[in-house]
């Protein structure tokens, strides 16, 4: 029993050792669109949809066999909203990290690689604070992301994905209302 043990202890350290000698790499640009809203517990307030832009690099590390991994992006995004007919524009750092599972297609998978995404969004606020003088930012937000998209001849990523604000981004100073971000994204990369 034991050298049965032994022996599978070898083989899954073997498997371990050979799993990222295999697996994919790859880091590249990533632009695209940001249509955003900001969800308010009152109707003290009315925010319409405004588009933004986001880009920056993102990173993304695929096990081939089992075509699951993640992928990572530093991206600068600018994000636009009208409140009472009022516009802003505040900009953020962001984060997103997710689990991708990339779908393989007999035939056509190496041109075609539909994927599937879902993961957390970190944003760091690096604009004004304030928006105007009771309403505030705050200064860091998360959102969980879900998306789907195309890979195409290995280089080129389409997606699409929704993120559903996790904590209160905005909030009035008398705490009459509370805002979470809602956004849907839609981005090209080109990963080298």
């Amino acid at each position: 029993m034991k050298f049965f043990s032994k022996v599978l202890a070898a083989v899954v350290i073997a498997t371990a050792a050979v799993m990222p000698a295999q697996a994919q790499f790859k880091w590249g640009v990533k632009a695209g669109v940001a249509v955003n809203s900001l969800k308010l517990n009152t109707d003290a307030f009315n925010s319409d949809n405004r588009a933004g832009f986001t880009g920056g690099l993102m990173a993304e590390f695929t096990v081939p066999i089992i075509n699951v991994g993640f992928d990572a992006s530093v991206l600068y995004a600018n994000r636009s909203m009208e409140v009472d007919n009022e516009k802003f524009n505040r900009s953020y750092i962001d984060i997103p990290v997710n689990f991708k599972y990339k779908i393989g297609l007999p035939i056509v998978g190496k041109f075609v690689a539909p994927f599937v995404t879902t993961g957390p969004d970190f944003s760091f606020l690096v604009s004004k604070k304030t928006m105007k003088d009771a309403v505030s930012n705050r200064k860091f937000d998360v959102a969980w992301t879900v998306g789907a998209g195309v890979e195409i001849v290995s280089h080129v990523q389409i997606a699409a994905s929704y993120g559903f604000g996790l904590k209160s981004a905005s909030s009035a100073e008398n705490h009459l209302y509370k805002g979470k971000n809602r956004c849907w994204t839609i981005t090209a990369a080109y990963l080298f």
